[in-house]
């Protein structure tokens, strides 16, 4: 009710007394944080959220979204890793965490510039998450198969 009624520190202090006795709204804290953008409060959300169902994609792909927006490199790598988890949950069907894995690989060899052992690794994903979204736009959305091209090239994929 105080979320309805724009209250959101009400409705904040209100969750956590709730989710002291019954631990299931987590993700509606979650989402309250990130409309507030406490990124940090949001991603300690997830994290039970993933404990708590660890098989659920969605939880795994909100938490990489939260860790890439929180940014530097040891966030970055850790959203790639769940972009991937969600990648693995879904059979590969997730257009989001393919786009993750592709914006995660280019922002982490922009801070790293060499430095990093994973180099080949992180190649080698960011192709294969690359090659995964021209086939899915080429049966899904054929028109904008011009647009995701030249969002790659950007990226430098």
């Amino acid at each position: 009710m105080a979320k309805a009624q724009g209250n959101t520190s009400a409705a904040i202090d209100w969750l956590n007394k709730y989710l002291d006795l019954f631990m299931a709204d987590w993700r509606e804290l979650a989402e309250i944080y990130v409309s507030l953008q406490m990124y940090k409060q949001a991603a300690f959300c997830y994290e039970e959220l993933i404990l708590s169902q660890p098989t659920v994609p969605l939880y795994h792909l909100a938490y990489a979204d939260v860790l890439y927006t929180l940014g530097g490199l040891e966030n970055l790598q850790m959203a790639k890793k769940y972009y991937a988890s969600t990648i693995d949950l879904t059979g590969g069907k997730s257009t989001r965490a393919l786009f993750g894995i592709c914006l995660c690989t280019s922002a982490i060899a922009q801070l790293s510039k060499g430095r990093s052992k994973e180099d080949k690794e992180s190649s080698e994903l960011q192709s294969l998450s690359a090659m995964a979204l021209e086939k899915d736009y080429k049966q899904r959305a054929p028109s904008n198969l011009s647009v995701l091209s030249s969002t790659l090239r950007s990226l430098k994929i």
